[in-house]
């Protein structure tokens, strides 16, 4: 079988929500939550937590420590290059992109993205390419080592490269991509957490479920019953990544 390596990006310098990996989540570093959500999909052979080399990312690399987790540093703004030292490290032949402020991401989804890039073909595989049909914070990226290498080579822009995989998704032409879409819309839902509004609302979907052993579909049913906890975040506005970009050389 192929080596699937899951890649979890994780640093402390958020800009909007500083040290939100290490934010209480049910007593809880909502990274915590990330890695062991990650971590029970069938189709990951290991999960990865890439940091940065800067000091303030010491106590990443702590709690990893004491969690056992594996721990990988890296560049601050050169994520691309991050993540491919991450996959070198550990023998990836295929990546799967997480980033830390999903604390609700789905473990089926990961498998149901990881088995449409299987019976491809696709050097990329993603429930994110437009349109987006699942939430905001559910968002997973299969990559093929091979793929991720010739980015790394060929992407020589630092706007892209800062968030990994746009060389990638915006080169159809050069790779094949593969939309993996849900049967109904729920796109327009934010799930993720990166202001405190949002670290709100996923507060509120983890106390009114027994455990974080639930899958996506049990948050939609809660917000069936309280449909005024979507207002919580609801007027947050997702940064953007940034278009362009350089020639390739």
């Amino acid at each position: 079988m192929t080596r699937t390596v899951a890649i979890i990006q994780a640093r402390m310098g958020s800009t909007r929500l500083p040290g939100k990996v290490l934010l209480p989540l049910l007593d809880e570093p909502l990274l915590a939550h990330v890695v062991r959500r990650v971590s029970r999909a069938r189709s990951v052979d290991a999960t990865v937590v890439a940091t940065t080399i800067l000091p303030a990312d010491e106590v990443i690399v702590e709690l990893g420590r004491r969690q056992g987790w594996i721990v990988e540093r890296g560049s601050e703004n050169d994520l691309l290059d991050r993540y491919l030292r991450a996959a070198r490290a550990h023998g990836a032949e295929v990546v799967v992109r997480v980033t830390s402020d999903c604390p609700l991401i789905d473990p089926t989804l990961i498998d149901d993205v990881v088995d449409a890039f299987r019976g491809g073909p696709a050097d990329y595989a993603s429930n994110t390419l437009p349109p987006r049909t699942y939430p905001r914070g559910l968002d997973v990226e299969v990559i093929s080592m091979e793929a991720l290498e010739r980015a790394a080579r060929d992407d020589h822009d630092p706007a892209w490269r800062e968030h990994a995989t746009p060389y990638i998704y915006r080169h159809p032409d050069r790779f094949r991509l593969l939309r993996v879409a849900g049967s109904e819309d729920h796109g327009e839902l934010r799930w993720t957490v990166d202001t405190p509004e949002d670290l709100a609302f996923v507060r509120r979907i983890f106390a009114a479920l027994p455990d974080d052993s639930f899958g996506w579909r049990a948050v939609l049913d809660l917000l069936a019953a309280h449909p005024d906890w979507a207002d919580i975040n609801r007027m947050v506005a997702q940064k953007v990544v940034p278009d362009g970009g350089t020639p390739p050389r």
